[in-house]
């Protein structure tokens, strides 16, 4: 099998003022079609720093991250753009959504900057499978925060990608809203979706089938969890 993500001695540095920030270190690593795997370390570990290059938002100082057999550094502005929006999807831990817009006009927007059509229809399809079918009128101030990032994984997934980058996607909500957003991601990986979640709790990432664990910036361990003998 193909890797769908393919890392190799990736590193990235920032430049904070006159001082050089080493965010990132000889990072190498391989992600299958259809695992879910969880990023976790603490604050500080290069695990956000590790998404965002992976989810093409920032690019490598050095190394190389080949995504799909596409080495990414060789992608210009608009095609990287193309794949953040059709390839990938995002969920953030603060929901990103428009306050102005409806549940359902949130959804719809990756299908607007893709000029697809049916792209209300295709939304409420997506708020179905999150079960927010009957919300879709709601603005984001008149939602749970557990309805809120629903409608956020509906954005996520709208244009059908084949990963999900998850950034702390449980952090602010209660255990059942948690445990909600869980089901969820597990219902998209069974389809074959490829889920990356990133964390700092260790019970939230012993709900994927594989953790790996950063600190100061390089990867320091890469196991399978219990659930991946389910598989």
């Amino acid at each position: 099998m193909s890797s769908m993500i393919k890392i190799e001695n990736l590193g990235k540095t920032y430049n904070q003022g006159s001082i050089e920030v080493c965010a990132l270190k000889e990072v190498n690593l391989e992600i299958n079609p259809g695992e879910f795997v969880a990023i976790i370390g603490p604050s500080g570990s290069g695990k956000s720093t590790l998404m965002n290059l992976m989810g093409c938002l920032d690019q490598p100082t050095v190394g190389d991250y080949i995504l799909e057999n596409v080495n990414v550094k060789t992608l210009d502005p608009n095609k990287l753009a193309e794949i953040r929006n059709r390839r990938i999807g995002f969920v953030f831990q603060s929901f990103n959504l428009l306050p102005r817009a409806t549940a359902l006009e949130n959804v719809e927007l990756p299908l607007l900057y893709g000029r697809i059509p049916n792209s209300r229809e295709i939304a409420l399809k997506a708020l179905e499978k999150v079960g927010l079918a009957e919300r879709a009128k709601h603005r984001p101030n008149e939602l749970s925060g557990g309805e809120r990032q629903r409608v956020a994984i509906a954005r996520a997934i709208v244009n059908n990608p084949a990963i999900i980058l998850a950034d702390e996607p449980t952090g602010n909500l209660d255990s059942t809203n948690g445990e909600e957003i869980l089901r969820i991601f597990n219902d998209l990986n069974a389809e074959g979706v490829t889920i990356i979640l990133i964390t700092h709790e260790k019970e939230i990432a012993d709900r994927t089938k594989r953790i790996i664990a950063m600190k100061d910036g390089k990867m320091v361990s890469d196991t399978p969890t219990n659930r991946a003998s389910e598989c």
